[in-house]
C-alpha cells in the first residue's frame, strides 16, 4: 500500500503561491485594459458597489445591461451614475451603486420613514414629496432612535414661518427664519428708507399667518414679477465629438417680487429705482454635456478646422480667427511638415528652433494638435491675441 505522504507548506511557498496569483491578477487587469483601449473583447467597467470593485469586460449596449450580464440586481430605489439607461461608447467606465437605505424623515409634528439612495437633504426631501422652500433649514444626522426608527439616517427640517407680508402695496406669502420683524427684514436685505414706515414694531415676533406691511411715503411705488434666470452648468464629455451637446437636467427659470420706485413729472415717468427684490421661486441650474473630443486632422483644412476650435477654447472671440488663419497661411500653409531651410522654422506656428515645441509633445514634428498648443501659447505670451500678432507680421515679415 503506497502513502499519501502531505509535506507541510512552508512561508516561502506560501509567498510564492501569493506572487504568482499577485501577477495573475495584474496580467487581467493589464489584459483587460489594453484590450478596452484597442476596441477588442468589449468596454472595461468598474464597479463599485458597497465598498468592493468589481472589473469586467463587456459588448452590453447600457450600463445596465452591463450590470444585469455581471449578476448584479438592483433595487428600484438604489441610484447608478453613470445612469442605468447611459449608452456605452467609450472603452473605459467607472460605474457607482449607491444602495438605498432608510431615511426617517422628521418635519415638524410629521415623521415618515422612505427608503432612498440619495445622499443630500434636497434630493431626500423631493424623494419623499416634500416641498422645501428657500428659507426653511435641513439636518442629516444617525437616527437617534434605533429602537423605533432602525439603523439609518435621519433628515430633519426646520420650517421657516410662513407669514403675509405687504412690501410696497403688494401681498404675498412670506416666510423667515427670523424671531421678529426687524431680523426677518436683515435676513431678506430690506433697507428702511426715510420716508419707509412699517406697520407693526420692529421687536413684534413673527408667527405663523401673521401680516406685516411695509410702505413708502411721498414717491409712487410699483411691484412687478421679473423672471430669475437659472445658471447653466457645462460637463465636458472627453468621448463625445466637439460640437455634441446634450442638456442632461434642463432649467427652470425662477421668479422675483422687485418694488420700483418711480418718479414721475408732469404724468411722465421720469426715473425707475429698485429699491426691494423678493425672489418667489428659485431657479434650477441646467446641466449640459459638451463633446470635448477634438477631431484627428489629417490634411491643411482639417488643421484650420482643429485651430479655429483651439483658439476658440483659448478664450480668444471669433474677431481674432481671420487673423490667425491668414498668419500662419503666410508661415506654413498649415502644413505640420512645413519647414524654413535658411532659418530652420518649423511646423504649422513656424517655431525657431522646432525642439521649443518639444515640451507640448514628444509628437511635435507631426501633431498639428501640439504644434497649435505651442503656437497659441506663443501668441498670447509674445503679443496677447492673434490679430495682434499678425499686425506684428505685416510690419516685419515675420512674428
Amino acid at each position: 500500500m503506497r502513502r499519501i505522504i502531505r509535506k507541510p507548506t512552508t512561508i516561502w511557498g506560501a509567498g510564492i503561491a501569493i506572487a504568482i496569483l499577485l501577477f495573475v491578477s495584474l496580467f487581467f487587469v493589464i489584459h483587460s485594459r489594453a484590450n478596452a483601449q484597442t476596441g477588442t473583447g468589449g468596454h472595461l467597467i468598474t464597479i463599485h458597489d458597497r465598498g468592493e470593485e468589481k472589473v469586467l469586460l463587456s459588448d452590453a449596449a447600457t450600463i445596465g445591461d452591463a450590470l444585469k450580464g455581471a449578476g448584479i440586481t438592483l433595487d428600484s430605489h438604489d441610484a447608478v451614475e453613470p445612469a442605468a439607461s447611459q449608452q456605452i461608447v467609450a472603452a473605459e467606465y467607472q460605474v457607482n451603486i449607491y444602495r438605498a437605505r432608510p431615511v426617517t424623515v422628521v418635519d415638524g409634528a410629521i415623521r415618515q420613514k422612505i427608503v432612498t439612495a440619495y445622499q443630500t437633504a434636497e434630493q431626500i426631501a423631493k424623494d419623499a414629496g416634500i416641498t422645501l422652500y428657500p428659507e426653511d433649514t435641513t439636518k442629516l444626522s444617525q437616527s437617534d432612535n434605533l429602537v423605533t426608527n432602525g439603523a439609518g439616517l435621519q433628515l430633519t427640517i426646520n420650517r421657516a414661518v410662513a407669514f403675509n407680508f405687504t412690501l410696497y402695496g403688494t401681498t404675498s406669502v412670506a416666510r423667515t427664519q427670523g424671531a421678529t420683524v426687524g431680523d426677518m427684514l436683515k435676513e431678506k436685505g430690506i433697507k428702511i428708507g426715510e420716508n419707509d414706515r412699517v406697520s407693526v414694531p420692529l421687536t413684534t415676533p413673527i408667527t405663523a399667518n401673521s401680516d406685516v406691511q411695509l410702505w413708502r411715503e411721498g414717491k409712487q411705488t410699483v411691484t412687478v414679477e421679473e423672471s430669475v434666470a437659472f445658471d447653466t452648468q457645462q460637463i465636458k464629455d472627453a468621448d463625445q465629438d466637439y460640437g455634441y451637446k446634450a442638456v442632461q437636467t434642463a432649467g427652470v427659470t425662477g421668479k422675483k417680487n422687485v418694488t420700483y420706485e418711480i418718479e414721475i413729472r408732469n404724468g411722465v415717468e421720469v426715473g425707475r429705482t429698485a429699491i426691494a427684490s423678493i425672489v418667489t421661486a428659485q431657479p434650477s441650474t441646467q446641466v449640459e454635456i459638451i463633446g470635448a473630443k477634438l477631431p484627428t486632422p489629417t490634411n491643411p483644412t482639417d488643421n484650420q478646422a482643429l485651430g479655429h476650435i483651439m483658439m476658440l477654447n483659448a478664450g480668444y472671440g471669433e474677431d481674432q480667427w481671420s487673423c490667425l488663419y491668414t498668419l500662419w497661411m503666410h508661415e506654413s500653409g498649415w502644413k505640420t511638415t512645413s519647414g524654413n531651410l535658411s532659418s530652420g522654422a518649423y511646423g504649422i506656428p513656424q517655431a525657431l528652433p522646432a525642439t521649443k515645441m518639444a515640451s507640448y509633445g514628444a509628437d511635435y514634428l507631426t501633431s498639428s494638435q501640439t504644434q497649435i498648443s505651442w503656437g497659441l501659447d506663443y501668441i498670447k505670451g509674445r503679443y496677447g491675441s492673434p490679430c495682434s500678432a499678425w499686425s506684428a507680421w505685416q510690419n516685419k515679415g515675420w512674428y
